[in-house]
């Protein structure tokens, strides 16, 4: 019998009344909820130290006012990672608000994943183990009707319902593996039903609808959505997200290691793609643990330069701010000239480019006074037509996120009951080494002929994301002969010759054949992680666009 799940939430912050949306908008048996990210963390990190109480993602509880009663009345069960770093609280505060709203349900929640206490060093402020669905399965199968966590995989939120409900052991890893690929495609919400789209003008996606897996007992699933709901899913859409924050075949995790390069996509019918054909090996024998650290405090200033002699002025004014901050300079001091300005320019603003200094450094009083003074005090004494974007403000902390392993065994992963009772979950019995694929053999190469220079995005759609301090940009093709093309032309040299920004820096080519796609992960390109700011787009979800707008020689016979 076919499990539908459904997923109303991509982030802490997504859209709030896509729990009511999802509830109401067709038939479902378990709404699942994603909320924490690498920064996510920190957030609820600092929460909790204002408060013990807190550190979950209270947007959930606020949701579930609505949610509860209608999930009751149409016997759908809810799985969410809402608990965060206090998945204990959030599961009383649920049981609170059931009482409250008079709608009887049964709330376990999974712990275990909570590593604080293992001495990672000074200034870290979580540290998260990241779990697999057995503990979700296991409240499952005892009779919830909710279920939270804290950080468990994303994908974890449907295998977890799967294994419960078809019975799946660990042994299952080609079912356990499909499930993962469709908890993949449902982690990030309307991501799959034309968010962030590369081709989004081919779809109205002014409110898309988020997404369900029909997931079958072999592991298989269909990606759809709900009956008149905005939006699409497509072969594309699919294959956009298949490829967030992913890199080679291998796609490991701590229920199974998921073959994506097996995976093979299949359009039904209108908003309807069947996933298939993928393979699961045994899991590695070490859980990731997520850090998050306090790294110093942070702040910038974006001065404004418009009109002629663009370089002299911001010259003059790396002279001047340098000189201000040697009196009290910096740990780290970084300067940015974005030129978008244009010539004999209609508009002022396109006539202006701009210049952004970023400092960092333990003390707080070192980037907020010091800079905003120094800043300050050129308004009148600087380059011509002196302004900035915003007055500088007193300066932040910032975080950092690394990346630790465990051993499996070592993790208390467990399932807490609504009775209280507490279910020690075994990692896998067998475990296996990650190893990189070898690289697969390629399509033949087009013929020569007439080509074009054009923009990448001509044949090819991107989707990037990032893990920590690295960047993933995959790229796929629209047809069989543009893949022919892309897998021969996009190399690393091409890739960095690109994106001129990588070429310092380790970056790794996976090819997916079945995708019809490509997947670069850059190592180093976001620094410390999204918390740190490294970057004008910390997140790198725009740097595949960036990669699509640039110009190469494309065949016109893809034209």
């Amino acid at each position: 019998m076919t499990l539908r799940i459904g997923n109303a939430s991509g982030f802490y912050g997504d859209r709030f009344d896509a729990v009511r949306e999802m509830l109401t908008g067709g038939p479902l048996d378990v709404l699942t909820g994603d909320y924490l990210a690498e920064l996510t963390m920190l957030i609820l990190a600092r929460d909790r130290a204002r408060d013990p109480k807190l550190g979950y993602a209270r947007t959930f509880l606020r949701q579930l006012e609505e949610g509860l009663g209608l999930a009751a009345e149409r016997g759908v069960r809810i799985v969410a990672n809402a608990g965060g770093l206090n998945p204990a609280a959030l599961a009383g505060a649920v049981r609170e608000l059931s009482d409250r709203v008079g709608v009887p349900v049964r709330v376990a929640h999974v712990e275990g994943d909570d590593l604080l206490d293992r001495g990672w060093g000074p200034g870290v402020v979580a540290a998260h183990a990241y779990l697999g669905g057995a503990g979700i399965a296991e409240c499952l199968r005892s009779g919830a009707d909710v279920v939270v966590a804290g950080r468990v995989t994303d994908a974890a939120l449907v295998t977890g319902p799967a294994a419960a409900h078809f019975g799946w052991t660990a042994e299952d890893r080609d079912a356990l593996a499909g499930a993962v690929v469709a908890g993949h495609v449902l982690e990030c919400g309307t991501q799959a039903t034309g968010g962030n789209y590369s081709f989004f003008t081919e779809h109205d996606i002014v409110h898309p609808g988020f997404p369900v897996a029909e997931i079958h007992a072999d592991g298989s699933s269909v990606i759809s959505k709900h009956p008149g709901t905005g939006g699409a899913v497509t072969v594309g859409t699919v294959t956009a997200q298949l490829l967030y924050e992913t890199a080679g075949g291998r796609y490991p995790g701590p229920d199974v290691t998921a073959r994506l390069d097996t995976a093979r996509l299949t359009r039904l019918d209108r908003d309807r793609v069947r996933i298939d054909g993928v393979r699961g090996e045994a899991p590695p024998p070490t859980l990731k643990v997520g850090l998050n650290r306090l790294g110093g405090h942070r702040n910038e200033v974006v001065f404004v330069l418009t009109g002629l002699n663009i370089e002299a002025k911001a010259a003059l004014v790396r002279e001047q701010m340098e000189r201000a901050l040697a009196k009290s300079r910096p740990a780290e001091v970084r300067w940015t000239l974005a030129r978008t300005d244009r010539a004999d320019a209609a508009v002022e603003e396109e006539a202006s480019a701009l210049l952004r200094l970023v400092v960092r450094d333990p003390d707080p009083q070192t980037v907020g006074r010091a800079l905003s003074s120094a800043a300050v005090e050129l308004g009148l004494a600087g380059y011509p037509g002196f302004h900035l974007t915003a007055p500088p403000g007193k300066g932040a902390p910032y975080g950092v996120f690394e990346a630790a392993y465990v051993a499996a065994g070592s993790v208390p992963h467990t399932a807490v009951l609504d009775d209280g009772r507490r279910i020690p979950v075994p990692p896998p019995a067998r475990t296996r080494e990650l190893a990189e694929l070898p690289e697969p053999p390629l399509p033949e190469p087009l013929p020569p002929g007439p080509t074009r220079r054009v923009p990448l995005g001509m044949v090819a759609g991107a989707r990037s994301g990032d893990k920590g301090g690295s960047a993933n940009v995959g790229l796929w093709a629209r047809s069989e002969d543009a893949w022919r093309w892309l897998a021969h032309t996009l190399t690393v040299r091409r890739f960095r010759e690109l994106l001129p920004e990588t070429r310092p820096l380790p970056v790794t080519r996976h090819v997916l054949p079945h995708l019809r796609a490509l997947n670069f992960t850059v190592d180093g390109l976001l620094g410390e992680g999204v918390g740190a700011q490294a970057r004008f787009d910390p997140q790198a979800k725009a740097l595949g666009e960036w990669l699509r707008s640039r110009h190469l020689e494309i065949p016109e016979t893809l034209l």
